[in-house]
């Protein structure tokens, strides 16, 4: 062979792995069907498992704070494991907690099966992860604004169907539905998706993440209970305190992983914590020394404008965002005094389906854009979109249709560039043996803004009712909060610092980017 087709040869891509995407969708929507398709059925849950509908939602509760926690912790664990172990992991557990919501006999067991649904969340952020590690960073954008897009549902037409399942057939037909899905999915991965070496050395922190999940556990179950508990209880106070008190901890031990490390065992000569050497008092040879335990995250990198500026942009986005859209608007267009007394289905055709529908449209947009004017660009796009949209919307609530309008502009904006482009920024703004911890961390954050923007919705309406505010103007506070939110989101998106060209994390076929470094 010519030396120059020798080259190009050793040079070429590989080709992209067959049906790698197709698996990858079957996997995160066999997780996404129990988070969008279940809404309908909480009352026919309660009614045939002979339960409260506080239990009912406390389950609702626990499987959106799982989701963050395994985001967190399964995210990074495969930066050590490789993410194919991971997802098949994911997957198992999603089969599991599925089988146990179909079965459930009481609410017991069908709590413990959301737990496990909960957790199986981590499959979105290790799809992005996988995709980022086998694709060219064009390649990726296109496949992570598919992935988002299901990640979304199916354009909001799965909540109606999972409340037509729910009164003809009843809530088990949903997670049967999901228990095929999650197997073809869990044996797609296996088949279908490359085992990717891991990207960490050491192994993982335990203790580290055992402080984040109670710390983001407290302050998510304060915030999803405080307007039941009351805001200033005993219960809601420990929660909320607690949690802070753990990531606190949390912090400082993750500063003394980041300043040197924590080995269980002796370091080798060249720092690494590993290896053998030679005893010199006994010439006999030592035991290898047991791998270093490495931070969760690297202080550094969370201190980073890389980092805490796109934490807080995703969790001040989903709280403006994402209460209004699950909590106030839903609410005020079906209040016969204050809004427009519609029915649920007529309120969720107009106002929550076309949002979904829109948002299909922008993942893919935003997954093409991102590698080739910016991630940051195309997340400050979003950004501005969705606070635009909703300083229409707030001031003109009261015309269903500038409603409607400035709905579906925040459908394409938040529901489809935003969320694509904030993934995509967390991919490629870590350190490579760190992509697990700050993907995962943003899949945390979303979590912790959809809980903060419906339990500040909920208290700011309950409030209002409370003190005797009636008609529109018991909506006003709800509104504007959700549009101070975004306007913050904007702030602190362009805070974020921009990954400089040639410095992304892509390392997919054909890229030839080094990993990004700290800068602060």
């Amino acid at each position: 062979m010519p030396l120059r087709s020798l080259e190009r040869a050793r040079t070429a891509p590989p080709a992209t792995p067959r049906f790698l995407l197709p698996s990858l969708v079957l996997a995160v929507l066999g997780y996404q069907i129990n988070a969008t398709m279940l809404s309908p059925a909480l009352p026919d849950i309660a009614r045939r498992l002979d339960t409260s509908s506080s239990l009912v939602g406390l389950s609702q509760t626990l499987f959106f704070l799982l989701a963050a926690v395994g985001q967190v912790t399964l995210a990074r664990l495969s930066d050590y494991r490789g993410r194919k172990p991971v997802m098949l992991l994911c997957g198992v557990l999603l089969i599991i907690g599925n089988l146990a919501c179909a079965l459930a006999p009481d609410i017991s067991v069908y709590l413990a099966g959301r737990i496990l649904q909960g957790v199986s969340a981590a499959m979105f952020s290790l799809s992005f992860l996988t995709l980022n590690d086998l694709l060219p960073p064009a390649g990726f954008g296109r496949a992570a604004g598919i992935i988002s897009a299901v990640n979304g549902g199916f354009a909001g037409i799965d909540a109606i169907v999972g409340g037509h399942l729910a009164d003809t057939v009843g809530f088990r037909a949903i997670f049967l539905g999901g228990l095929v899905l999650s197997v073809v999915g869990t044996l797609a991965v296996a088949r279908y998706v490359p085992a990717v070496p891991p990207k960490a050395a050491g192994t993982m922190d335990w203790l580290g993440a055992g402080l984040l999940a109670l710390g983001l556990s407290g302050v998510l179950i304060g915030l999803a209970q405080g307007s039941g508990w009351g805001w200033t209880s005993p219960a809601t106070l420990g929660c909320v305190v607690g949690g802070l008190a753990a990531l606190a901890a949390f912090v400082l031990v993750q500063r003394s992983r980041s300043a040197g490390g924590d080995s269980t065992g002796s370091d080798s000569a060249d720092g690494a914590g590993a290896g053998t050497g030679t005893d010199s008092r006994t010439g006999a040879a030592d035991a290898p020394a047991r791998p270093r335990i490495t931070a969760v995250i690297d202080i550094r990198l969370l201190a980073s404008r890389r980092a805490w500026p796109l934490l807080l942009t995703v969790t001040l986005t989903l709280a403006g965002a994402f209460g209004a859209l699950a909590l106030t608007i839903p609410l005020f267009t079906q209040d016969p005094l204050a809004g427009y007394g519609l029915s649920a289905t007529r309120s969720a055709l107009l106002y929550a389906t076309p949002a979904a529908a829109i948002g299909v449209i922008g993942a893919p947009l935003a997954g093409y854009f991102g590698p080739r004017i910016g991630w940051r660009r195309v997340a400050l796009i979003g950004s501005a979109g969705s606070l635009l949209a909703f300083a229409v919307a707030v001031p003109f609530r009261s015309e269903p249709w500038v409603l409607f309008a400035a709905l579906a502009v925040l459908g394409l904006t938040y529901n489809g560039i935003s969320i694509t482009a904030l993934n995509g920024l967390a991919v490629v703004s870590a350190p490579k043996d760190q992509q697990g911890a700050l993907t995962g961390l943003t899949g945390a954050c979303f979590g912790v803004g959809a809980s903060l923007g419906t339990a500040l919705a909920s208290s700011l309406i309950t409030s209002a009712g409370t003190e005797g505010v009636t008609g529109a103007a018991a909506y006003t506070g709800a509104f504007v909060a959700a549009l101070a939110l975004l306007a913050l989101a904007m702030a602190t998106a362009l805070a974020i610092r921009p990954v400089p060209a040639g410095e992304t994390n892509g390392e997919g076929a054909g890229a030839t980017e080094r990993a990004p470094s700290i800068h602060l």
